[in-house]
């Protein structure tokens, strides 16, 4: 592992990742690729990621799939294209691992929206509840859960619960609600909510659908209200990735982060596929998530290269954090097998 100074060390504090000098002359997939090999590293990368960083990693899932392989992986290194919750939870099942990730300051607004402080304030308050969370959150708060869930399988997650037992949901409402409105089940809901899947506007939804009559919706369930019940379609990003694959529409609104589109396109080149439109009027008139931007190819190269930023989670959080992640993949392992 080559050393960095004390003033690249500095950078990564203060900035989050390493500013190193990278020569154009460097082909960042080729070098990529040999560090690959020499390190036994896996490079996990989530569907909202930039095009060119889904194409040169292992492999390309949402958060359960992602989950799973890290709980899998016999690689020594694990570097994580996506979020900080993402790269804690490798870290998480894995502590005995190195867990990399590009830019530390790639963070979650929904992570944001529940300090562990104040959750555990709210968890105490009732005693009785048994406490899911949604894997978008950080370590402390998956340590104060009993069990994690991911929007592909929270539905399962919480009709395994037996009946009678109330259920705290955290920290997605949105996410929440919609899981009541399938399960039936009355849980006590956090109020947070992810700034990208609340981004959408309705009326310009409307307005872009109008445009194509002949479109299906389909939206990620961590959307508001208004948004799921103008859709034709409501899943997880892998669910919606298989929805199109399957549907014999040719065209689809694609109400969640633009990234996914990249994989959709490569899945059904001959289908067409337009990102759904925010309230805001920006350049690509579409959500984009800023956190996950944060990861470029050259910071996915210098982390590789220096092994650092690392991601840490203290030990007695990991050990509290990880029996909720193993509830939750042995439920999944579970509906699977069946």
């Amino acid at each position: 592992m080559l050393e960095i100074g004390a003033t690249e060390a500095e950078s990564v504090q203060k900035r989050g990742f390493l500013d190193i000098y990278i020569s154009p002359e460097l082909n960042l997939e080729d070098e990529i690729n040999k560090l690959r090999q020499e390190k036994n590293a896996v490079i996990l990368a989530h569907y909202y990621q930039e095009a060119i960083i889904q194409d040169v990693a292992d492999y390309v899932g949402d958060s359960l799939g992602l989950s799973q392989k890290a709980a899998n992986t016999d690689a020594d290194v694990i570097v994580f294209a996506g979020v900080h919750f993402m790269a804690e939870t490798a870290k998480i099942l894995n502590p005995n691992k190195k867990v990399l990730l590009p830019d530390l300051k790639a963070g979650c607004s929904l992570a944001d929206s529940c300090p562990p402080s104040s959750f555990s304030t709210f968890v105490k308050s009732n005693p009785e509840h048994l406490v899911v969370t949604y894997i978008n959150c950080s370590a402390e708060i998956k340590a104060l859960s009993d069990i994690v869930c991911t929007s592909s399988n929270a539905i399962k997650i919480i009709e395994s619960i037996p009946k009678d037992k109330p259920i705290i949901f955290a920290p997605d409402k949105n996410l929440g609600k919609y899981i009541i409105s399938q399960t039936g089940r009355d849980m006590l809901l956090w109020d947070g909510a992810c700034m990208v899947h609340e981004a959408f506007s309705i009326e310009k939804l409307i307005s872009l659908y109008n445009e194509h009559p002949n479109s299906k919706i389909i939206a990620h369930p961590e959307s508001e209200g208004h948004i799921l019940n103008a859709a034709n379609y409501i899943g997880s990003t892998a669910g919606m990735i298989d929805f199109v694959q399957r549907d014999s529409t040719e065209e689809f609104i694609v109400a969640t982060e633009a990234g996914i589109l990249h994989e959709m396109q490569k899945k059904v080149p001959h289908k067409k596929f337009i990102a759904a439109p925010s309230k805001e009027n920006n350049t690509c008139a579409c959500s984009e998530c800023g956190y996950m931007r944060l990861n470029t190819l050259e910071k996915l190269y210098l982390c590789m290269k220096y092994e650092t930023p690392a991601v840490a989670v203290d030990k007695s959080i990991q050990e509290r954090a990880l029996l909720p992640i193993e509830r939750m993949l042995d439920i999944s392992n579970r509906v699977l097998s069946d």
